[in-house]
């Protein structure tokens, strides 16, 4: 018998594994960001990925694990990277506006990332158990803030009598509305357009007048 033959039915050969189920992946990003968690089912993100529900079952048992595996590679490409190309910059605005670039180009790259990363948001209120510490975007988020204003008040970027939890929690709410804007309402090219403007709203808010 060939091994063709043998082979169990809904199970791709090896060398397609891992593409399956990024396929997968890439599916449930797109049901989860349209329909929610509790709207989502295998046999709608089978439909999405061209699969059968048997082969989404076969990859992930759960759709508790789904999501959290989908929500983990999304912070990734979103949020890991654009912590990456941050790094790079010395100022706090040149950090946040290489953070949102990279985002921007991440959502280009692999629709419906900021569209899902803003669900999982939501998510996280009615579902607690969906996103825990390591995968909670805000709090990822609100960690490297937290780092970039910190760094930005000790070199005298901003004023040394600021609020830092304040402006941590107000750059978040700037991230989350980039995100949603990003993901709901506005294209890749539009949102080129609108960056150099915030970098220059931000510069104005945050940098320090010259004596």
């Amino acid at each position: 018998m060939s091994p063709t033959a043998s082979r169990r039915p809904g199970r791709p050969p090896a060398a397609k594994a891992d593409e399956t189920r990024q396929r997968i992946m890439q599916a449930a990003r797109l049901v989860f960001s349209e329909r929610g968690y509790d709207g989502a089912t295998f046999q709608g993100i089978a439909i999405r990925a061209d699969l059968t529900r048997p082969a989404i079952n076969h990859y992930f048992s759960t759709k508790r694990l789904l999501y959290r595996e989908v929500l983990e590679q999304t912070n990734a490409l979103v949020i890991g990277e654009g912590i990456r190309q941050a790094e790079r910059e010395s100022t706090l605005v040149g950090r946040l506006t290489a953070f949102i670039s990279a985002a921007v180009r991440a959502n280009s790259d692999n629709p419906a990332v900021s569209a899902f990363l803003v669900t999982a948001v939501l998510e996280s209120q009615r579902h607690p158990e969906l996103s825990g510490a390591q995968i909670d975007s805000v709090r990822i988020s609100r960690e490297f803030l937290t780092t970039a204003v910190n760094d930005a008040i000790e070199g005298r970027e901003v004023a040394p009598d600021i609020d830092a939890s304040a402006l941590v929690e107000t750059l978040i709410v700037v991230l989350c509305g980039v995100g949603f804007y990003a993901g709901y309402i506005r294209s890749y090219e539009e949102i080129l357009g609108i960056s150099d403007v915030l970098r220059r709203l931000l510069e104005g808010a945050l940098g320090r007048s010259q004596t």
